[in-house]
């Protein structure tokens, strides 16, 4: 192979050097295609020899089963080097904002020189490869064989045949040199260019002056309050005064009415800072009783053996129930410091108007809102979601809703009237229901004269509805000696609903006698209970356990009954005429009860089955408490008197005792440790009996 290759190579040489000395300007072409021949007679033979293969020296050797064994592999279009938090940052928006990445990769790309004939940039495409393709062929010559060329002699014959072959028009030299004019279509064709810009970014900042200032300090009590009321009602009483007086033109009429108007305006924001005013002065004035409100415990409770005490605080009254008694006491379940007072009398021989009066914790010397009645208020109950809505019981038959969010106007929105089945006789505890059906809100009422009706608030009018009539048949003999049945109506004086069951309900009678009734059956009674000597004055369900009920009554006691027993669970004896009781809302074993000699009694049945933890007298002994009632979420309570006083006290730590967290034992559910309590008591109580019978 070598040998062959330097033959060749000799004879070549030998051929380029007699051609150089017989004719030196032989063409360059055909020294290129000698070239070409040249390099295929060197490899004209490889195609006989086999590649071999090259082997890694690390491969793994497989056997054919593992060679057949098809392996399958997804490719997903996500890279995964590419980065996932690149951000940039947008002028437009003034924040960084993630950059999207791109996932493309370019693995090979070809060029490709086809293109249609019909295409408007042809000519000029093809006039750019023409140049091209001259260009690269008149530079391929190296310098020199340029100057060889230059230097040789040629003849006249080689100079006409080269002439000749330059003027050809077929020839290749004349068709490179010939340029071919650029077309343009000169109907649609338009050549243009436009570039936007970007609107640069521009602050502006505007600077105003600072409003003027002064330094004020005065300090205000009630006095200069009264003092600043008192102006104020005179200069308006000169300002009508002279408008009676003085008959001016019709400018200055017009020129006054602005002027009211612009007074009845502010009006409304001048009580407003005027209330707020005078409750940081009372406040103020009274701290002490705050701060006792706010953190003070009784310490001599840890050596007291379980006893405790009650702490006075605020003590409310209102100048315009002067005279009359506490008839109803209500607390506000949204608004927690917010509590309602009915006004009336209990003495039936000097009945009188009545006054709805609504106080606040946050200030005693005033209350809130007064509405005035032409009868004596009975008793009230507040709406648990809708607070803003108040049911009242009158003495004379008349139920009514007020509503708080109408300050300006004194009457109630909703009255019932003697057409619209109104009581007969005095109403004696009324209840708000959850809404019915069709979303109308509604209350119950109970009446001495033996009725149980539910009132719908419908537009403008309540619409009655008796759910009961309680009634006895007695006999009575008539003259010829026979006996004759007689239905005889008992009057209720107390009711309360079932707190989980909302049919169902217990009433208390005129007689001692206590009923558990239920809506679904209006003619009936589930269960009746003889309960006490004299009338029920109060019944209500326990707050956490579904089958325990508490009453009292004028015959001196306070029991608790197991719904599903006749006879009471516990008796009370307290000495005096009992007028209220109430359960409290943080324990199913507390309770609290007020006699008429001016006496608080407080009873935790977990701690003591036998006698109350706290006997203390709030008021003097002439004067009789009417009614109490815990707050839901503070330890207080507030107890109201005959004289239209109502007294708030704070319960010791003893009165309000509650599981503690041992170390290692995890506490149940608050409300299922208070039904437990109570289960157990009932229990305890019950055994005894069955061992007996």
């Amino acid at each position: 192979m070598s040998k062959f290759t330097s033959t060749a190579f000799g004879r070549k040489v030998g051929a380029g050097l007699k051609a150089t000395g017989a004719n030196t300007s032989k063409p360059i072409a055909q020294k290129k295609e000698e070239k070409k021949g040249a390099d295929a007679v060197e490899g004209h033979d490889e195609w006989l020899h086999g590649k071999p293969l090259i082997k890694p020296l690390d491969q793994v050797e497989l056997t054919e089963t593992e060679l057949e064994e098809e392996i399958t592999r997804t490719l997903s279009a996500n890279n995964p080097h590419a980065p996932q938090n690149i951000v940039r940052y947008s002028y437009k928006e003034l924040a960084f904002k993630p950059v999207t990445v791109d996932h493309l990769e370019v693995h090979f790309v070809l060029e490709g020189n086809l293109m249609y004939l019909e295409a408007s940039q042809e000519y000029r495409l093809s006039e750019a490869l023409h140049e091209d393709t001259t260009i690269v062929e008149t530079g391929a010559q190296p310098d020199e064989e340029r100057a060889k060329i230059q230097e040789t002699p040629t003849t006249d014959e080689e100079e006409v045949d080269e002439g000749g072959e330059e003027d050809r028009p077929d020839s290749e030299a004349s068709k490179t040199d010939k340029k071919e004019p650029k077309l343009k279509n000169q109907f649609s064709f338009c050549e243009r260019a436009s570039q936007t810009l970007t609107n640069p970014l521009r602050e502006r900042g505007c600077q105003t002056e600072p409003p003027p200032c002064r330094t004020f300090c005065a300090t205000a009590n009630q006095s200069e309050i009264y003092d600043a009321y008192v102006e104020w009602l005179q200069a308006q009483e000169k300002n009508k005064e002279k408008q009676k007086g003085v008959q001016s033109k019709r400018d200055d009429s017009s020129k006054r009415t602005v002027l009211m108007e612009s007074q009845t305006d502010e009006l409304p924001r001048l009580t407003k800072a005027a209330k707020i005013l005078e409750r940081m002065v009372n406040q103020n004035t009274f701290d002490y009783i705050a701060q006792d409100f706010k953190y003070y415990e009784d310490p001599s409770d840890e050596f007291r053996d379980q006893k405790g005490t009650l702490l006075p605080l605020w003590k409310f009254q209102c100048d315009k129930a002067k005279g009359m008694s506490v008839t109803a006491l209500c607390w506000n379940k949204k608004y927690q410091d917010l509590f309602a007072v009915g006004m009336g009398t209990y003495d039936f021989c000097k009945q009188g108007p009545g006054v709805l009066v609504f106080h606040t914790l946050k200030n005693h010397s005033f209350p809130e809102y007064i509405y005035t009645a032409t009868s004596g208020i009975m008793c009230v109950d507040i709406h648990q979601q809708h607070s803003y809505l108040v049911a009242v019981g009158f003495y004379d038959g008349h139920v009514a809703v007020y509503n708080l969010k109408k300050r300006g106007e004194g009457e109630p929105v909703y009255k019932s009237t003697a057409k619209m089945g109104k009581h007969t006789d005095p109403v004696w505890e009324v209840r708000w229901q959850k809404d019915d059906l069709d979303g109308n809100r509604n209350f119950c009422s109970i009446s001495s004269d033996g009725r149980i009706v539910s009132w719908t608030l419908v537009k403008n009018e309540l619409i009655f509805t008796d759910i009961l009539r309680l009634s006895v048949t007695v006999s009575v003999s008539d003259v010829q000696g026979g006996g004759q049945q007689v239905s005889v109506d008992v009057s209720g004086t107390s009711f309360d609903f079932h707190k989980q069951i909302d049919h169902l309900f217990l009433v208390g009678t005129e007689d001692g006698k206590i009923h558990k009734c239920s809506k679904t059956y209006s003619n009936q009674l589930l269960k009746s209970y003889d309960a006490h000597n004299m009338a029920v004055d109060a019944v209500k369900w326990n707050h956490f356990h579904s089958g325990v009920f508490i009453s009292c009554s004028s015959d001196w006691t306070v029991k608790v009954w197991d719904h599903a027993a006749h006879t009471p669970l516990f008796i009370f004896d307290l000495h005096a005429p009992v007028g209220d009781v109430a359960w409290a809302p943080y324990s199913s074993t507390v309770f609290a009860a007020v006699t008429l000699d001016g006496i608080v009694h407080v009873f935790d049945l977990n701690l003591n089955k036998f006698e109350a933890l706290c006997q203390q007298a709030v008021v003097a002994n002439t004067v009789k408490l009417t009614h109490i009632e815990f707050n839901p979420i503070y330890p207080i309570i507030i107890v109201g008197d005959e004289r239209g006083f109502v007294t708030s006290l704070k319960l010791s730590p003893n009165l309000r005792k509650r599981p503690k967290d041992k170390k290692g034992q995890v506490l149940p559910n608050v409300v299922e440790l208070e039904i437990a309590n109570m289960e157990k008591l009932v229990h305890q109580q019950r055994e005894p009996e069955k061992n007996t019978v």
